[in-house]
This record gives C-alpha cells, structure tokens and sequence, in this order.
C-alpha cells in the first residue's frame, strides 16, 4: 500500500475520531457519558444506529457472502422496517416515560429484579461476544496490508477501540458514528463504480447482471417453505423481524443510540430513517459482491484470496500439489473467460434465451472453479490443522487492494475500519452502560455520586473491551463473520424479546411465568442449535424462544392465581 493510501486512511480517521472527541470536550456527569445529555438530533440518531449495526465485518464478509452464494442474505432483513415500526409504537414512548439508562431497567419496574437481571445477563453475555468479532473483522485487513501477525493485530486494533469509547461516552460515539457512516456510504459508492469502470470493454452493469443471473448469484428472493433453508421470503418476515424486534427494542447497544435523542419524534425519525435505508443498503453491499463475482470472471485471481494462507502453503511440503492446483486454476479461468465473453455477445439473439452450450459449458467451468478453491482450502487443512479456511471474508478487500487506484485504497481501508471503530464503540459502550446501570448502581453502590458512577462506567467499558478482545482471538472458528454475528444473536436475543413482548403486550403476565418461560425458551434454542443446526435456519430461533416466553408467561397467569396486586404500565 502506497503512503498516499496510509495517508488518507489514517488522516480520515483522525480526523472523525478528533471531531468527536472536540464536540463533547465539555461533557461530564452520568447523563452526558451515558445519553450525551439527550440532546441528539434524528440524523444524528439514524446514523448512529445505522453505524453502530454496519460493523466492519458487514462490508468485509457481506461482499464475500454474495460472491459466494448470492443475493439470499437480503432476506434476512425483510422483517426490519415493520420490527422498526413497532419500537417506535410500543418501545420508545415507555422508555422516554421513565426515564431509563437501560432497556432492562424497564423489566424491573413492570416484573422484578430477577427478570431485569436475567435479560440484562443475556444480553452482556451475547454482545460481549459480538463485540469480539467485530474487533476481529478489522484486523484481517490489517493483518493482510501490513503483514503482521494476526493475534497481534487483533491486539492493538482491540486496545485503540477500547481507549477511543472509554474516553468518549455515548454523545462522542454517536457524533463520531454520523461521519463515519457517511464516509462509508462514499467508500461504497465510489467502490462499485470502481468495479464497473474496470471491468472489461462491452461488459457492463446491465449484462454483466445478466451473466450473474445465469451463474445463480441474483437470485434475491425465496418463497420456499423448506426450514431446512438458511434463507428465504418466511424466514426472513417472520425470524427476520423478530430478529431485528429484539436487537432495536431490547438490544442496549441500540437502545442506547434513540435514547440519546432530544424527543420521543427524534428518535421515531431517527428509526423510520433506518427502516427505509437498511434493506437497500444491505442489497447495495450484496450487489457489489456480486459484481466483484462478475469482475474476477474476466479478471485472474489466485486460488485463494487470502494471501498469507497461500503463502503458507508456498513454504509447506504441499507446495508442489499447490502450483499443480494453481495452474488448473488458471487454465479454468482462461476458458471462464472466453466462454463469459462469447455469451455476453451473444446477448440480443433469439437462441440466447434459450439455455445454450455455452452457458451449460460456463456452469460447469464455475464448478470446476469452486472445486478447486475447496482442494485449496481441504489442503490448507491439512497442512495446517489450526488455520481455520475463511476465504471469503477475504475476497472484497482483495479486490480493494489489488484493482483499486491510489488513494482510494486508503478511503475504502478507512470505510472498513470506521466501521469497526463505530459498531464496536457502541457495543462496549452499551456493555458497560448495563453494567454500571443494571448491576453495579442497583446491587453494589445505589447512592454513589455521579462522578463515581462515569469512573465506574469507565472501569466496566474498558473491562468488556478486554473480554472482547480475548474473544477476538477465536474469532477464526468461525467460517463467515457476517453469519456468525447473526447466529449468535439468534441464539439469545428471541429469550430477551419473549420478556418484553409479555412485558408489554400480556397485562396479567407474572414474573415467575415469565422467568420460567425465559429459561425453558434459552434452553430449547441452545439445544435446537448443538442438534438440528441443520434442520432449522437459525432466524427461527427468535421465533422459537419468544413464542416459549410468551406462552408459559400466559399459561402460567391463567392457571396460578395472582399472589399479589399485579398490573401492566399502562402502554
């Protein structure tokens, strides 16, 4: 990388994160670390909560995804914009009425400690988990660009993000989130163009689309009602906006973005802007790993896109099966050319629509392709039994880095790496607002000073940062970092949105129904999960464990009598 693109990427970043850090130079007190004095503006809000969602691994592994496998992964967001609808309707106004740091506050006040505790536990246990990937994301790029060992790197990506969010608290987070999600919007932008300007003459968005079609990768919507499918139209509108219902109506690292807003209308604005930009962002970031996969049909490419695992392989004893795998490569691609080209010039003839010779020859040269990428990786293996295979996380940035000019090498590192500045802020500031909220000021010190509480809120942000970071470290267990952000939050976020939803929406619900129904709902999704991962996608798991929650809680209010004087705030 040129010192041209070290400079943009660098000057980029410093320059938001001192913007951020000049803007809220005169806060103090709870209020201001933990709701930046809620003064927030909507479009303030709506950047933030976008940013603090579009973690660096969204534009790492999303592009890879789609290279991959397609359009699919859109529908996982197809339930958002009405999940959005219904926080604005239901959750923003009883959070605003009382005044809340925290969302679990909320589930004291309406069941009991024990309740508040329990999805207040959850949801620390699953986002500092998260939070781990999204430092991990980051640091492949780093690792990639500057060659530095992994683990390393991991380190002191991790640390930077820790000492940046301790410092600043939640207005200096969601200032800085509104300028680098809109210098990820450019990246992007400028990004797809770039892959259009550079693919080759007489190939262009319109045919190029085409050719993808036929290959399998534009298929965007599936109304298959097989479960076994990871993605399709059901899962996406029911597991989907249960899914998004529990991460912005429950989820702190969200709630704690439109909590920070001036009025109950700017946080609803902030969300509706969410609910109409969200699905075409995510269609927008697969659309590009799709021209990416319709770039590198007529551009060569190694057999695998993470350099550093070819080079180990180059140094091992499977060096020569390698060069015997990376020459049939290239002779595939060859004729992946040529076969691309002669149906593209074919289009506009009337045997074109029909399934020719040629683009049956092209399929079978694509599976050819992807079998000898998984010869790569099966050698990869068992060469090296620890290095975990996660080539496609590597495919867009190695687009970046080799086909991109100067310059804007370095604008799209900073969009990758503001987007993990931002996410990963306001995870560990939400981790440690709960903390020192829910935990520390209601069991260990309630009457402290609020000098003493901003310290403590500190102290725990900077702790969750650590446990982050540990788990970053095992971040490549996992094969595609986008899914696996997804599914771990599948696998908690149904209980916790059962809680509220029976909170809210059951008047005669009890707290011993609800926290029963809580512990069978966590349980029957980890056990779906270690038995039938395969059997069930995992966006049912929200719907599995809410309608668990809700169901007990109601079994539970009509069968045992009230012990006492039970009543539901009135929403």
């Amino acid at each position: 990388m040129s010192s041209i693109d070290y400079a943009v990427m660098l000057g980029t970043l410093l320059l938001i994160v001192l913007y951020g850090i000049f803007k809220t130079r005169k806060s103090s007190g709870i209020d201001s670390y933990l709701l930046g004095n809620k003064d927030l503006r909507w479009t303030t809000i709506g950047l933030s909560v976008m940013a603090t969602q579009a973690s660096a691994i969204t534009f790492l592994s999303t592009p890879g995804l789609a290279y991959e496998s397609g359009m699919a992964f859109v529908q996982n967001y197809l339930g958002l914009p009405l999940a959005l609808i219904v926080v604005s309707a239901l959750f923003i106004p009883i959070y605003y009425r009382l005044k809340v740091y925290t969302a679990y506050e909320y589930l004291e006040q309406r069941f009991d400690l024990k309740c508040r505790l329990f999805a207040a536990l959850i949801f620390l246990l699953q986002r500092g988990l998260a939070a781990g990937i999204t430092i991990y994301a980051p640091a492949i790029v780093l690792s990639s660009v500057l060659h530095w060992d992994l683990s390393l790197t991991i380190v002191l990506v991790g640390l930077t993000v820790i000492v940046y969010t301790v410092s600043g608290g939640t207005k200096a987070v969601s200032l800085t989130q509104k300028w680098q999600m809109t210098v990820i919007l450019v990246g992007m932008a400028i990004a797809f163009a770039s892959i259009l300007y550079n693919l080759p003459e007489g190939v262009g968005l319109s045919n190029g689309l085409q050719l993808a079609g036929k290959l399998g990768k534009t298929g965007a919507i599936n109304f298959d009602f097989d479960l076994s499918e990871r993605y399709t139209f059901w899962s996406g509108i029911t597991g989907g906006f249960f899914l998004a219902l529990a991460y912005f109506g429950t989820d702190q690292s969200q709630v704690q973005r439109y909590l920070g807003g001036k009025s109950v209308k700017a946080s609803r604005m902030g969300l509706m802007f969410n609910a109409i930009l969200k699905i075409p962002m995510q269609f927008f970031i697969l659309l590009t790993g799709v021209m990416v996969f319709v770039f590198f049909q007529f551009t060569p490419h190694d057999v695998l896109f993470d350099s550093a695992s070819v080079e180990m392989l180059e140094n091992s004893d499977a060096a020569g099966e390698l060069q015997q795998i990376r020459e049939a490569h290239l002779e595939n691609h060859q004729l992946k050319k040529e076969k691309s080209l002669e149906w593209i010039s074919g289009i506009g003839r009337e045997e074109h629509a029909q399934e020719s010779p040629v683009l049956q020859e092209l399929r079978s040269l694509n599976d050819a392709s992807r079998e000898l990428r998984d010869r790569a990786k099966s050698l990869l293996m068992d060469e090296f039994p620890t290095q975990n295979q996660r080539d496609s996380d590597y495919v867009f940035i190695s687009y970046v880095l080799g086909f991109m000019p100067v310059g804007l090498v370095g604008l799209l590192l900073a969009v990758i790496l503001s987007a993990a500045m931002s996410s990963t802020a306001g995870e560990l500031n939400a981790l440690g607002s709960t903390s020192s909220v829910d935990l520390y000021k209601r069991l260990v010190k309630p009457n402290a000073s609020e000098s003493h509480y901003v310290l403590v809120s500190k102290m725990l942000t900077a702790f969750w940062g650590l446990v982050a970071l540990a788990f970053a470290l095992s971040a490549d267990l996992f094969e595609n970092l986008i899914e696996a952000v997804n599914i771990l939050g599948s696998l908690f976020y149904g209980t916790v949105l059962g809680i509220f939803a029976s909170a809210l929406l059951i008047a005669k619900s009890r707290s011993t129904g609800v926290f029963i129904g809580a512990i069978l709902a966590q349980s029957t999704v980890l056990l779906t999960f270690i038995f039938f991962s395969e059997e069930v996608s995992y966006l049912l798991y929200n719907v599995i464990a809410c309608a668990i929650v809700v169901l007990v809680s109601i079994l539970h209010a009509a069968l045992l009598p009230p012990s006492g004087k039970q009543q539901a705030l009135d929403v």
